[in-house]
């Protein structure tokens, strides 16, 4: 794992000021990577958002960039500051504060993946964590930042799909008896990350779609939605979670029967998205 792995799709006419970004569907699991773990191929998988990118891979066809990790999240969390290091894993680390993200083990080096589970015997060393942070995430931020100045250029605006997925069980056991679960939960930190009228027209395009929204509980946003999300700078982020279900075998980490269907469903909904960001461009000078 010694370059920078992500993929960025570029459109070919980009005439909208959304960018999408998976930050956590990157599956390429390295042999060096999987000496290092205790866990098993499948377990090592288990916190990663699979094929969250190919969901949303028509969206540079609606004239909007789509940016991809390949790297694991069990690798690099991209969407934690680099600076969240666990002194229960990294060499070298005090503790300077709490930070419930880093007791828990989901630092920017994840210690655990899914339901606790220790991905290494004992720890890692120091010179391990920062080759990590300067190969993966800071070319993917670079990246990130760059796309969100280009739009901010090209239409005075920005708009940040953050593109995740949650496991049934925890949207299941967040949702209160007898209250419909939700198959999709938009994170815009209380409001802090984007403007109202955005994240409402965000949320038509999915309700319109026969899909149930919710807000901010359990998910409301980390790292990438509190560092990136400015509104008052006309730079807006909305964390998007969908139910894996859905759309996949979670136990097998493939996709299901309905995967096809639903990836139809979310590009209509990328496309509708994308007019958000849509501005009249200036007429050329005759």
């Amino acid at each position: 794992m010694s370059k920078p792995m992500f993929q960025l799709k570029m459109p070919e006419n980009r005439n909208t000021s959304v960018v999408f970004a998976s930050p956590h569907s990157g599956r390429s699991y390295s042999w060096a990577f999987m000496r290092k773990t205790i866990l098993d191929e499948m377990a090592i998988r288990s916190s990663e958002d699979a094929f969250v990118d190919l969901l949303f891979g028509d969206a540079p066809s609606f004239g909007a960039p789509l940016l991809h990790a390949k790297t694991p999240r069990a690798f690099v969390d991209l969407n934690r500051n680099a600076d969240e290091l666990d002194p229960a894993l990294i060499d070298g680390v005090r503790k300077v504060s709490h930070n419930p993200r880093v007791a828990s083990g989901l630092g920017v080096i994840p210690r655990v993946v899914s339901n606790g589970r220790s991905i290494y015997r004992g720890k890692i060393s120091r010179m391990d964590v920062e080759t990590r942070l300067t190969t993966h995430w800071m070319p993917y931020h670079t990246a990130l930042e760059g796309l969100l100045e280009q739009s901010h250029q090209m239409f005075g605006e920005a708009i940040l799909i953050d593109c995740h997925s949650m496991p049934h069980e925890a949207i299941k056991s967040a949702t209160r008896k007898g209250t419909p679960t939700a198959d999709i939960v938009l994170g815009d930190r209380f409001g802090a990350a984007a403007h109202c009228d955005i994240v409402d027209r965000i949320e038509a395009a999915f309700v319109r779609a026969g899909l149930k929204v919710a807000r901010n509980a359990p998910f409301a946003g980390a790292y990438i939605t509190q560092h990136y999300g400015r509104p008052f700078h006309n730079q807006h982020v909305v964390q998007v979670e969908i139910d894996r279900s859905l759309y996949m075998n979670e136990q097998l980490i493939r996709p299901n029967g309905n995967f096809q269907s639903f990836q139809s469903q979310i590009s209509l909904i990328a496309k509708e998205i994308t007019e958000i960001g849509k501005s009249e461009l200036p007429l050329a000078a005759e």
